[in-house]
This record gives structure tokens, C-alpha cells and sequence, in this order.
């Protein structure tokens, strides 16, 4: 009798990241959609989830997947089929992100996983450990009534309230975070923005230890005012732990408060309260990752976190005026309008006339002028000073590197971005935009498998966005990406942006009635008159009246300069068969990429679905030599 035969299955539906396997039915499903991953590969699978985080052996597996009286080369039979499994997670050998190989003794699952996983994470550690291991007669004489003591208890107490013992006594494993928004103590309702602030500044220290993953502030937000238990949000994140704060202000005096609970059960690990002059507030932020840092060290033995760099005091003026540019800055993204960043771009140069050597400031200054809807040359151009500036005084800035990254990519330096992007990854492994940055880039260059495992990992960590809607339509993998999206649209039906994807993901399928109200709900929520209008053209017209009307409307708002679509024009009349305008706003979009950094603009041309019926044109390849893409 081994480990892997008598781990009771108490879940039977395991979840980590996008995936969840469902032990009843015997399916994989990647964001709600069927895998084809079944037979031998399966099995494997299935012992790995119910012992996450341990070694299952070589000898156990063989044994219960492949008994003695079956004739098979097992080394072969495993490594196929463990590569099968990672082929269809998207992960690597290499660099595993959910199954490790173990050198000459097997492999071990190394994801977190939610929902009842916990539970059959636990069961299989109250599992005796075979006699048949044992040496010392002695001992094994214990195992045994230790077996049968454990037996007796099953019988006396319900299972459950057994194995809440068994995790009491346990110290919980943290390899994952999240911030939850800090509540302010102050009675002014206008003080939000130092409380909100401060909580970016404490998810960006975070997420610096290198194996821990850090839940973006834009999915955390969402739990500000929620009634949800803590167990409920660490299951939707996917994460450990879950840190929870106060802020209170008072003249020049400021008082943080921090706890450490471990999500799925609970439990408190870790509270303290700091207290000092406004003045050092980030100096005190930075005590507290500090001391959540060392308590998630030790309890998983990770790496010490990069080298943050050191906190200099601000005066309380300038401290103001960089917490309501970053409230801004923050109020503005996904937004189409460019108002709230003017205002926090404004904050933020008072900043750096105050406090020039302050790196934050530069980097929101860099932020606050990517603007969506009327960004310019001078725009860019503020963005690369105010970056280079930051990266001058703190070169282990993320933030700053991934900014230039962008810059690079947009300029269409493809290999230089993608060095700094993983460099903006090495300083910062939690910084989901670089991740989702990286694994665009690899997408649009052919490189798709990396890009999905780059956009699942900024999926992860950040749930709440949509990272891989752009990646799984560059593979084809349309019904998962139309998935993905409606759940999003559904969770966040004011967001423009994910109307306007799931637009894009639904025409690429053909699905146009349902993509042409997507494109209409776009334009309603961004403030526009007509999408009435595209509704009534579709309903006379087809989808090819829909996109004639979009085009007529496009140009229009660039006649009265009220923005700049070049890469939705050339997608409009490529629809329509008209590949010499789709050329002509191609062309546009080349000449004045430095206006569309906000957007995709050509990165993606060459993988992108809706130009695919301008690929065969010369003048298509002519544009791909002039971005530096191979043809």
C-alpha cells in the first residue's frame, strides 16, 4: 500500500490559474473550455493535483498508472506523458510554472491551487507513511498503532473537524499575495486618494520577492467596499495570503496598520502598526513590506527580495500632490477619457519641481501621458524623458524599463524592447503589464506558445484584467477567448475597452451580428451618438453596412480631431474589400506611430485576424520589412 493508493479524493474539482480539472468527470478546462487531455496524461495530472507541492515519485506513478503485469517502456510512457500535460498547460521544463521536475525521483505540482483543492491538499498530508519505508522495528511497531490511533479518531470525530486540527496546527504556506485596498481612518472622504496611493506603493515593494506572486492593484480594488469573506477573495485571486490595513492621518502624523492572514482558512499569521512624521510615510510603507516580506520567507524559505530602493523623505506638500496624481493617474485607466491623467500630469510635475531627485513622480508623470484618445509626439516624448529620468536614479526600476520597453516596441525596435521587457520581469516577477507586454510581442513575432505562457502569466496576476484575449485570438483560440471576455463584460459591463476585444474576438469568428452590438455598446459607453446608428446600418445593410457606417463615423471624429484610429480604419476597410483605403490608414498608422502608442497600432500586423485578407497584397510585405518583421 503507497501514498498515491490511499489519499482519499475529497475534491473533485481543482482549480489553479485559468484551469480546473474536474476529477468526477475526468476533464481539463482552460477558461471554461473542454481540453483534449485524457487517457495516461490525465492520471498523471490527477496524482499531481491531489499532492500538490510534494514529490510524487517515479515508483508511484508507475504503479498505479502502469502495474507491474503491464508491458510498456514506462520512462518513455511518462515522458510523454507529462510532456503532453505541459503542452496543453502552456508550461515548460524549462521554467515550470505548474509541474517541476524532480531529477531522478519524479515531479511535484507547484501552483496553488483553490476551491476544494485545499481540501485534498490536506487529506493526503494525514495519510500514514507505508511500514514498508520503515527500518527500525520499533518504529514501524509506533506506525502501526499511530495507523490505528488515526483510525479510531476518523471513527470518534467527523473527518472535517479532524483535519481543521491537523491545519490549525500547521503554518500556512504563502506563495502568493494580496493587497487589499487600505481603509482610511480619516473623517475627511477627500483624504481617499492617500490611503489608495499608498496601497500601489505597498503592492509595488511586494512584489518584488522573486517567488512570490502579487495580485495587481487593479484586481484587488474591486474588494474595497465587498462583503465577501476572506476565503471567498483568496479563492477568486487564487492566492495564500491576503493583507489588510488601515491608514489614518492626522496633521503631520501618519498611522499604518497591517495584518497577514492566510486566505483559504483564516487564519492570522501577522499584524503590527506603524507610526512616524508624514514626511517618512514612505519609509514606513516600506517597514511594512519589509515585515511581511520576512514573514513570507519564512515560511516557504524564499529568496531575500530584490534590493528596494531606499525611501527618501518628502515634504508633506510634495507628498500631496504625488498622492493625487497617483489617484488620478489610477481613475483614468481604461477610461476614454484623457482628463483624469491631465490632472494627475499636472500633480505630478509640481511634484518634481519640489522634490527632483523623487523617482515615483517621474514614472507617474510617464503614465499620465499615455493618453488614449489625442496622445502626440509630445506626449511620447515626455513619456521617454520622464522614464529615463527615473531609471537614472533608481536603475532597478521595473516601472521604468517596462515604459521604455513599450517606447522601443511602438518604435518598432523588436529586439531591444523584448530585452528590457524581461528585464523590467527579472527586477519586478509580479509586474503583470510587462509580462503582458512580453507575451504581445512574442505573439506578434510568431512565438506563440511563449506568449500564451507570458499572458497567462500576467493573467494570473491580474485577474481582473484581460490579459490574453489578444494572445488566444493570435492562435486561433477564439471560443476561448469570447469566453474569457463575456465574463469580463459581464463583471465590468461599464468598461468600453472589453466590449470593444470582445468586438474584435467575436468578428474574427464570423459571429458579426453579436460583434457589431459589441462594437456598438463601444461606442456607447465611450460617449458616442452613434452606436444606434451601427445597429440600424447592420440591420439594413449586413455587416458590411455596419463597418461602412464605422469608417464614415472614424474619419469623421479624426476631420474634427477628436482622435486618432488608424488601425481600426485599415481593420474597417479590410472587412469591406477595399485593401487600397485599408493601405492608406496602414500607412497612416506608420507614419504617426509616436500618435498611436496607446494602441497596437502595426505590432501585431502581422499575426492580427482581421487583416489577414490584405496578406497576400505586396504592398502587405513591403509594410512588414518597413516594421522590421520577417515576411
Amino acid at each position: 500500500m503507497n501514498r498515491v493508493e490511499t489519499a482519499p479524493r475529497l475534491s473533485r474539482i481543482i482549480k489553479f490559474g485559468v484551469f480546473e480539472v474536474n476529477l468526477d468527470a475526468g476533464e481539463l478546462r482552460k477558461s471554461g473550455m473542454r481540453q483534449k487531455l485524457g487517457g495516461q496524461p490525465f492520471e498523471v495530472l490527477r496524482l499531481l493535483v491531489e499532492h500538490p507541492q510534494e514529490i510524487v515519485t517515479r515508483e508511484e506513478l508507475q504503479q498505479h498508472i502502469w502495474p507491474g503485469d503491464t508491458f510498456v517502456d514506462y520512462d518513455l510512457a511518462l515522458k510523454k506523458a507529462v510532456n503532453r500535460i505541459r503542452e496543453v498547460l502552456g508550461d515548460s521544463a524549462d521554467s515550470p510554472r505548474f509541474i517541476e521536475t524532480i531529477p531522478r525521483r519524479g515531479y511535484r505540482f507547484i501552483a496553488p491551487i483553490t476551491g476544494n483543492g485545499h481540501d485534498a491538499t490536506m487529506a493526503s498530508r494525514v495519510v500514514p507513511v507505508p511500514v514498508a519505508t520503515r527500518h527500525n522495528p520499533w518504529i514501524a511497531g509506533s506506525a502501526i498503532a499511530g495507523a490505528a490511533l488515526l483510525f479510531v479518531l476518523l471513527g470518534i470525530f467527523a473527518f472535517d473537524g479532524l483535519r481543521s486540527r491537523f491545519r490549525a496546527t500547521r503554518p500556512p504556506q504563502i506563495r502568493s499575495l494580496a493587497v487589499l485596498p487600505l481603509r482610511s481612518l480619516s473623517p475627511d472622504p477627500n483624504q481617499e486618494y492617500f490611503s489608495d496611493a499608498l496601497t500601489d506603493e505597498l503592492i509595488t515593494d511586494l512584489a518584488q520577492i522573486s517567488s512570490l506572486k502579487v495580485i495587481s492593484h487593479t484586481s484587488t480594488r474591486q474588494y474595497e467596499e465587498t462583503k465577501k469573506t476572506l476565503p471567498e477573495i483568496a479563492r477568486e485571486l487564487n492566492v495564500d495570503g491576503i493583507i489588510e490595513g488601515t491608514v489614518q492621518r492626522s496633521g503631520d502624523r501618519v498611522r499604518i496598520t497591517a495584518q497577514l492572514i492566510h486566505g483559504p482558512s483564516d487564519q492570522h499569521v501577522w499584524a503590527n502598526t506603524y507610526e512616524g512624521s508624514l514626511r517618512d510615510v514612505f519609509a514606513l510603507e516600506r517597514d511594512v513590506s519589509s515585515d511581511i516580506a520576512g514573514e513570507v520567507r519564512a515560511r516557504v524559505k524564499a529568496p531575500n527580495p530584490a534590493t528596494a530602493s531606499q525611501a527618501s523623505p518628502i515634504t508633506p506638500k510634495a507628498l500631496d500632490l504625488y498622492l493625487q496624481g497617483s489617484y488620478y493617474v489610477t481613475k483614468g485607466e481604461g477610461s476614454a477619457n484623457d482628463d483624469d491623467k491631465k490632472k494627475a500630469a499636472e500633480y505630478f510635475q509640481q511634484v518634481i519641481d519640489i522634490e527632483p531627485g523623487f523617482v515615483p513622480a517621474y514614472i507617474g508623470l510617464a503614465n499620465a501621458h499615455d493618453l488614449r484618445m489625442l496622445g502626440s509626439s509630445e506626449d511620447v516624448a515626455v513619456q521617454r524623458k520622464a522614464a529615463e529620468k527615473a531609471l537614472a536614479l533608481d536603475p532597478n526600476s521595473s516601472e521604468a524599463l517596462e515604459i521604455l520597453a513599450s517606447l522601443r516596441w511602438f518604435d518598432f525596435e523588436w529586439s531591444g524592447a523584448e530585452q528590457q521587457f524581461r528585464q523590467a520581469i527579472r527586477l519586478n516577477p509580479s509586474n503583470a503589464s510587462a509580462h503582458d507586454y512580453l507575451g504581445t510581442l512574442l505573439g506578434a513575432t510568431g512565438h506563440l506558445d511563449e506568449a500564451l505562457r507570458e499572458g497567462m502569466l500576467a493573467q494570473e496576476l491580474d485577474p481582473n484584467a484581460n490579459h490574453l484575449s489578444v494572445i488566444l485570438c493570435m492562435r486561433g483560440e477564439y471560443d476561448d477567448a469570447i469566453v474569457m471576455l463575456r465574463e469580463m463584460a459581464k463583471s465590468h459591463p461599464e468598461d468600453g475597452l472589453t466590449h470593444y476585444d470582445l468586438y474584435r474576438a467575436l468578428a474574427q469568428k464570423g459571429a458579426y451580428e453579436e460583434a457589431v452590438e459589441e462594437l456598438a455598446k463601444t461606442m456607447d459607453l465611450f460617449g458616442s451618438e452613434f452606436g444606434s446608428k451601427l445597429r440600424h446600418a447592420f440591420a439594413t445593410s449586413g455587416y458590411s453596412g455596419a463597418m461602412r457606417k464605422f469608417a464614415e463615423e472614424l474619419e469623421g471624429l479624426q476631420t474634427a480631431h477628436r482622435g486618432f484610429f488608424p488601425e481600426n480604419l485599415a481593420v474597417a476597410y479590410a472587412a469591406l474589400g477595399d485593401k487600397d483605403r485599408a493601405f492608406y490608414w496602414l500607412g497612416q498608422a506608420y507614419e504617426h506611430r509616436e500618435m498611436v502608442s496607446h494602441d497596437f497600432g502595426l505590432t501585431i500586423l502581422k499575426v492580427d485576424p482581421l487583416l489577414a485578407s490584405l496578406r497576400s497584397d505586396s504592398r502587405f510585405r513591403d509594410l512588414l520589412r518597413r516594421v522590421g518583421l520577417p515576411q
